[in-house]
C-alpha cells in the first residue's frame, strides 16, 4: 500500500535526524528503500530539519488524514522541531524542552510525599540503622546471581508470555530475543527488528535484583514494548498507517510506550504479582520474599518523581552534578554508584528529557486505567493502549469527557 505523500515527509524526515545522532530513531520497520535514500543523501542541516517540520506541520489540516491520524502527527512534529532547534544550538528552557517533545508540563514533586514514601519504606524494612544503610542491604540480599540471570529472563518471559498470548494475541511466530550488554546508560532497552521480533539487551553493569526481574520483562517484552509493536505493526500498520513504523526518541510516543512498559506488570499480574513471581523463583530453585517485595513496591511509589526532579535541578536550576547526585542519593536512596549511573543517564544530551517519560507516562497512563469501572473495562483500556495510536492530548481528552 502506498503511503500518503505527507507521511512519507514524515518518516523522510525522522529518519534523517538519526544522521545526527545515531540512536534517534529506535525502530524502523519501513520502506528499505528510503531509508538507503535518507542514508546516502548529503548530511542534513538542523535548522533545515526543523523549518521541515513546521512546513509539513503546516500543511496537516489539507492532508485528509482523519483527525486521528491528524493529531498523532502534529504532535510528533512539534516534537521534531524542537529537535532541530536544539540541534542547532538554540538555548531551549528545560521545561519547554519537554513539553514540546512528550506533550506534557512537568513541575518538581512534593518533598512530603518523599518522606511519606520512606516512612513506609520504614516500616516494610524495620530494622536497626538508617533507612538508606537497610535498603542496600535489601537490595544487595536481592540480587539475582549472575550465572542465573539468564534462566530468570527466559523464566520469566516464558511464563509473562503466555499470559499475554492469552489475553492479547499475537502472530504465532512473535519471539524475544535476549541479550547481556554493558556500558550503557539504561537498565533494558528493546530493539524492535520488525516481523514481530525484539531484541532486548540487559544491562550487566547494573546488579540485577529479584524483586525488579519481572517487572523488567514485562516492560520490555510482554506485554510492554514488544507486544505493542508486534500489535501496532499486525494492525495499524498492516491498515496503511505508514507513520506506525517510525519510532523516534523523544517524542510523545516515547511517553505514551514507557507509561504502558512501566504499567505492564501491574495490568497483566496484578495485586498479587510478587507470590506469583515467587513461585516461579522457587521452581529455579531461588528464595524470594514476594510479599514483602510488592510491600516495599507499593510503599516507594512515592518516589516516583525524584528522578524527574534531579532532571529539573540539572538542567533547569543549573545545579552541579556533585548535588544532583546528593539529592539522588538522599530521597531515592540510591548508593553513590547508582545515583552516578541514573545521573549519567541525566546528563546524556540525547537522553537528558527521557526521564519524564516514565514519571509522566506512569501518571497519565495509570491514572486513565484507574478511572476503568471495572476489570473488564480496564483490560480493553489497556488493549486501546497497545493497539491505537493514542497521544498524551487524546488521553487528556479521555479522562475530561
Amino acid at each position: 500500500m502506498q503511503a500518503h505523500p505527507l507521511v512519507t515527509e514524515y518518516l523522510r524526515l525522522g529518519l534523517a535526524f538519526d544522521r545526527l545522532e545515531d540512536g534517534f530513531v529506535d525502530a524502523f520497520t519501513g520502506n528499505p528503500a528510503l531509508r538507503r535514500e535518507v542514508a546516502n543523501a548529503p548530511a542534513p542541516e538542523p535548522r533545515q530539519l526543523a523549518r521541515r517540520a513546521a512546513e509539513l506541520r503546516a500543511g496537516l489540516p489539507d492532508a485528509g488524514l482523519g483527525a486521528e491520524r491528524t493529531e498523532f502527527l502534529d504532535v510528533h512534529l512539534r516534537a521534531l522541531e524542537c529537535s532541530g532547534r536544539k540541534f542547532a544550538g538554540d538555548d531551549i528552557g528545560f521545561v519547554d524542552e519537554v513539553r514540546a517533545y512528550f506533550d506534557v508540563d512537568i513541575a518538581p514533586g512534593d518533598v512530603e510525599d518523599y518522606r511519606d514514601a520512606h516512612r513506609q519504606m520504614d516500616e516494610v524494612l524495620a530494622g536497626v540503622g538508617p533507612l538508606a544503610e537497610r535498603v542496600a542491604a535489601h537490595r544487595k540480599a536481592d540480587e539475582i546471581p549472575p550465572e542465573r540471570l539468564s534462566a530468570c529472563v527466559e523464566a520469566f518471559s516464558g511464563a509473562l508470555r503466555e499470559l499475554v498470548r492469552d489475553r492479547y494475541p499475537l502472530p504465532d511466530h512473535e519471539h524475544v530475543t535476549y541479550a547481556v550488554v554493558g556500558d550503557k546508560p539504561w537498565s533494558g532497552f528493546n530493539y524492535y527488528l520488525g516481523d514481530y521480533h525484539s531484541r532486548v539487551a540487559i544491562n550487566s553493569d547494573l546488579k540485577q535484583h529479584m524483586a525488579h526481574l519481572p517487572s523488567l520483562i514485562a516492560h520490555e517484552s510482554y506485554p510492554g514494548h514488544h507486544t505493542e509493536h508486534c500489535r501496532k505493526e499486525a494492525g495499524l500498520v498492516a491498515a496503511g498507517q505508514a507513520e506506525q513504523t517510525l519510532f523516534l526518541v523523544n517524542t510523545p510516543q516515547c511517553l505514551m510506550a514507557e507509561g504502558l512498559a512501566d504499567l505492564a506488570l501491574r495490568a497483566i499480574v496484578g495485586p498479587g504479582w510478587g507470590k506469583w513471581a515467587k513461585e516461579i523463583y522457587a521452581d529455579l530453585g531461588l528464595r524470594f520474599d514476594g510479599e514483602r517485595a510488592e510491600r516495599l513496591s507499593t510503599a516507594s511509589a512515592k518516589l516516583l518523581s525524584v528522578r524527574q526532579d534531579a532532571a529539573l535541578l540539572l538542567h533547569d536550576r543549573h545545579r552541579s552534578e556533585d548535588e544532583v547526585a546528593e539529592f539522588l542519593q538522599t530521597w531515592s536512596l540510591a548508593t553513590p554508584e547508582r545515583a552516578r549511573q541514573s545521573l549519567r543517564f541525566l546528563s546524556s544530551p540525547l537522553w537528558r528529557a527521557y526521564i519524564s517519560t516514565y514519571v509522566e507516562g506512569y501518571r497519565l497512563l495509570g491514572g486513565w486505567l484507574d478511572r476503568a469501572v471495572d476489570v473488564d473495562e480496564r483490560a480493553d483500556r489497556f488493549r486501546r493502549l497497545l493497539d491505537e495510536p493514542l497521544t498524551p492530548g487524546a488521553l487528556r481528552q479521555a479522562s475530561r469527557s
